[in-house]
Formats: structure tokens, C-alpha cells, sequence
């Protein structure tokens, strides 16, 4: 068997790519707990990472402006690989404060274009020949490790981590059904004070998951809700910095409600959590099953979308005088997706899936622009 041969029947299964073999950091046949233990995957050797001069990100000295988003990165053994790739801002995945499963596979699927912007997408194994083209969706849950794991893990991290470079890390509460809203934003600061404990330069308060079917997964929606969580987060962490992930708002006046109300408590926000569309297979089966009918997208398919989100973020905040940051996420896979993300005045830029397949995207990004 060749090499390519060899390379697309491990990391890609049956996936066809038009005459192209694309090796995946993130072996999405395998289960989370797999892939977490086995770390990323990579083609070749790290290249050399340009010099750049210092920046700055919510108040704190940065290599450059560019990151991975909350997702791929579930502990030590996949956060440090890529901060020698070049990305600066690497977010630790969701983490909670009890260990929590992952949902049973599959949970990561390639899927095809179809009625945009909101209609169906579908699972396909032909991929496009350009893997900047790829889109994909996902169903994972928010899994976590034991908080005793995790905190020795992101103590670790931070330690691993070159100067220039910042570690955030989001977290979540686990709510039962009948939990408070006050119950859930102590769950959310009691893991904020652990992150931050075990060395978080940043924190990411995750209010936002397509994915999951309890009240943890759409938080932002309700502004009030919100505040109290975020309150709790601020009184635990002190000066660190907050972040608040979030997904797309039904009308501009809910975005500009959620917007006023944060500002002075939280320091900046993280947007798009993925965009929520029906994942189906050719036959209309869910491809999550029957309780997710509706999953996550991420990649080409949500970046223009994902663009206007936070064009329309950035208006809000200069019309209203807000002191919020924007940490941008949604199909940035080249070097122009970075450059529409910055135009639109983001003051981070954040990949989700990409570097699954494009791991030296960040070093392609500091030879083009070196000020980012």
C-alpha cells in the first residue's frame, strides 16, 4: 500500500478527495476519548514560525492576534502542538466540574452545501480538492475529564506555553433539571476559579452549544440569565479576563440587549459557536441520530455568515460605546478568511475545524501579515 493510500484509509477512511490525499489531526472515526489520549497527527514536521512582533489581546501581549477556538483542543497533548505551530491563543475545550461522556459516535461529519442559509446540509465522503473548502458538523456534547484531571492538565498547558501566547479556557456548568439559574452560574464560577487556579491567562464562559439539549447550551439567548452567571464568574475570578462564547440571535435588538447588559462585567465575547442547521443523510436520516436532528455546522459553509455576526457585533459596540472585545470564529481556513474577520474590526481571530487539516494555517498567516 503507498503511503497516501495508507494515509487516507487511517485518517480518512473512505473519504475521497478528488484526486488528493488530506491527512486529519483528528481521527473522526475514532471516539473523543481516542483521540484525546492520542494527540494530533500530522503530515510533516513543524516548519519554522515567522518572528512577529508583539500585540495585544484583552489587555495581555500576544505573538499575534490568531488562535484556535474552543473544540479541537481537549488537553496538553493537542493545545502544544499547535502553540508550536504558530497559534498564540489557544482555548482549552469546554471543561466542567464533574466528568461528563461524550455523546456515541459519529460525532464529527463531513458534509455538502445545500439550501443556504439555514436549510439542510449533507453528510458526504467526497471532499473538495482544496481542503480551505471543506465544511463540517459536529455533536460531541461538551464532554469533559474529572476536574482533578484537568486542572493538573491546564497547569501543564501554561507551563508548556511560550511567551507571547495565552491559554483560555472555557468552561460550563452541568445543570440537572431542576437547577437554578443561581445553582448554575455557581457551577460556572466554581469552575472559573479552578481554570483560573490552575494558570487560564483567560477565561471562556461557554453560554452557547447547539449540541446539547439542556439549559447550559443557550444561556445567551436570555440576557438576564446571562448577567447573574457572568457576575458570579467576575466575583471568582477577579482581574482575569472573561469571554463569553455565544451563537447568533434571532433579531439586532436581542444581540444589542445581550451586548448592554454584559458590558462592564465581561471583557469581550467569543462568536459564532458554530451555526445550527438540519445534518441529514442523503436518505433524510439525522446523522446524529433522531434527538439531534439540528447540530452545529463549522467551515466554509458558516464563514460569510459568521463575517456578518460580527460586523454587526462591532457596530453595536461602537454605536453603543461598549468596552467589549471580539474574539472572531467561523470558517476561517485561508489567509483571506483571517484578512475578512480583521476588516470587519474582530480584534482576535479564532479557527475552529481548519487546523484539523491545515495545521501550518497560522504560519502561513504570519508570512502574509506579520501585524496580525
Amino acid at each position: 500500500m503507498r503511503a497516501n493510500d495508507l494515509s487516507l484509509y487511517f485518517f480518512g477512511r473512505c473519504l475521497v478527495c478528488d484526486r488528493m490525499s488530506i491527512q486529519f489531526a483528528y481521527d473522526i472515526h475514532q471516539t473523543w476519548e481516542a483521540n484525546c489520549q492520542r494527540g494530533p497527527q500530522f503530515a510533516e514536521p513543524c516548519p519554522v514560525v515567522p518572528e512577529t512582533p508583539m500585540k495585544s489581546f484583552l489587555g495581555l501581549p500576544v505573538r499575534s492576534r490568531i488562535g484556535i477556538a474552543a473544540g479541537l483542543l481537549p488537553n496538553s497533548r493537542w493545545i502544544l502542538p499547535y502553540a508550536e505551530r504558530g497559534f498564540d491563543i489557544l482555548t482549552y475545550k469546554t471543561v466542567r466540574s464533574a466528568a461528563h461522556p461524550c455523546y456515541p459516535l459519529p460525532n464529527w461529519v463531513f458534509v455538502e452545501e445545500s439550501s443556504p442559509p439555514d436549510g439542510p446540509v449533507f453528510v458526504t465522503t467526497t471532499l473538495p480538492r482544496d481542503p480551505a473548502q471543506i465544511s463540517s458538523a459536529v455533536c460531541f456534547g461538551m464532554p469533559s475529564f474529572s476536574p482533578e484531571y484537568w486542572r493538573d492538565d491546564v497547569r501543564r498547558t501554561r507551563a508548556g506555553l511560550q511567551p507571547g501566547q495565552l491559554l483560555i479556557v472555557s468552561v460550563v456548568a452541568t445543570p440537572h433539571e431542576t437547577s437554578s439559574i443561581y445553582e448554575i452560574a455557581d457551577d460556572f464560577a466554581r469552575c472559573a476559579a479552578w481554570a483560573t487556579e490552575a494558570g487560564a491567562h483567560v477565561i471562556e464562559a461557554n453560554l452557547s452549544c447547539p449540541n446539547v439539549a439542556s439549559a447550559e447550551g443557550s444561556l445567551y439567548q436570555d440576557a438576564s440569565a446571562s448577567r447573574t452567571v457572568v457576575d458570579r464568574i467576575r466575583k471568582a475570578v477577579g482581574g482575569t479576563p472573561v469571554l463569553l462564547k455565544i451563537g447568533t440571535f434571532g433579531t439586532p435588538d436581542s444581540l444589542r440587549t445581550f451586548l448592554r447588559t454584559m458590558n462592564g462585567l465581561a471583557d469581550g465575547v467569543t462568536l459564532v459557536n458554530c451555526i445550527r442547521r438540519p445534518i441529514l443523510h442523503r436518505d433524510g436520516r439525522p446523522a446524529f441520530g433522531p434527538k439531534f436532528r439540528t447540530a452545529g455546522v463549522l467551515g466554509r459553509a458558516i464563514h460569510e455568515p459568521s463575517v456578518s455576526v460580527v460586523r454587526a457585533v462591532r457596530e453595536c459596540i461602537e454605536s453603543d460605546d461598549l468596552s467589549l472585545s471580539i474574539a472572531a470564529v467561523g470558517g476561517t481556513s485561508t489567509v483571506r478568511d483571517f484578512a475578512d474577520f480583521f476588516a470587519a474590526e474582530a480584534d482576535a481571530v479564532l479557527c475552529g475545524s481548519a487546523p484539523m487539516y491545515r495545521p501550518n494555517l497560522a504560519i502561513e498567516a504570519k508570512h502574509a501579515h506579520p501585524e496580525w
